[in-house]
């Protein structure tokens, strides 16, 4: 069985790491670099950094940014926010991101995921999915895709928009429940399974973890290949080799 993944998320607004409950009511948490040189020592297995607002405000990522936290990592990086085009994310790759993660982009032209994956590699293109609960038929769960940094809904169904994004050539998927972001309640097992279920690419959860038992739960019962957190490391609330000591000796394979 592979590794499951353990990933720190870096929400970025203006310069500074963010954080917020369902992408309202941000609150800072510190310096980029900083905390991306702290993950580094700490053994995330690799980083995510969202440039949150670049989308909404209709303009481009920090590359600046970028750079100096992408100077201070060997682990896995993955960019997002505000890219919008293939110049782009041939701008990102060559400023030391590993992976870039589309989402509104994607959404108003899926051709840019088939595109950009037959040019960069499958590898590099992480869709983002970011859902909320709209409830169908009775009893039918439904999450609809929101975009610009959750404010717009899209009327775009999570599980068939995983399964396009999939059949365009994205080679991972970046799911995110707006309703338990931030709440440190747990992920949204339901909706994690659901995507996991539909797709053969690797899942990483994110929204809700609030304790070790919720990162053990969403590898369990939701099936996820990777769980993403903020707001329990960049408090210290939960170290990640504490979360990984305890995964561990649940059975959950990860890299010590």
């Amino acid at each position: 069985m592979l590794a499951k993944r353990i990933i720190p998320c870096l929400d970025v607004k203006d310069g500074k790491v963010v954080k917020g409950v369902k992408f309202e009511n941000l609150r800072v948490e510190g310096d980029p670099v900083e905390l991306a040189s702290y993950y580094e020592e700490s053994m995330a297995d690799e980083l995510v950094f969202l440039d949150i607002t670049a989308s909404k405000e209709k303009r481009k990522i920090l590359i600046d940014v970028v750079e100096k936290v992408a100077d201070v990592l060997t682990i896995p990086f993955t960019v997002g926010g505000g890219i919008g085009d293939l110049g782009m994310i041939q701008e990102l790759l060559c400023a030391g991101a590993d992976k870039v993660s589309l989402n509104t982009a994607a959404v108003r032209d899926p051709e840019l995921i088939r595109v950009a994956s037959d040019r960069f590699g499958s590898q590099c293109i992480v869709i983002a999915i970011d859902a909320k609960r709209a409830w169908g038929a009775p009893g039918r769960p439904r999450w609809e895709v929101y975009i610009e940094g959750g404010s717009k809904g899209t009327g775009l169904d999570a599980i068939e928009w995983a399964k396009r994004a999939e059949g365009l050539g994205a080679g991972e998927i970046l799911l995110t429940s707006m309703d338990k972001d931030g709440t440190q309640e747990g992920y949204d097992i339901e909706l994690t399974r659901a995507i996991c279920e539909a797709v053969n690419l690797p899942v990483i959860a994110s929204g809700g973890a609030g304790a070790p038992e919720h990162i053990l739960e969403v590898f369990e019962r939701g099936l996820a290949d990777a769980a993403l957190a903020a707001s329990i490391f960049h408090r210290n609330i939960h170290p990640i080799m504490e979360v990984k000591r305890f995964l561990a000796s649940r059975g959950i394979p990860v890299r010590m």
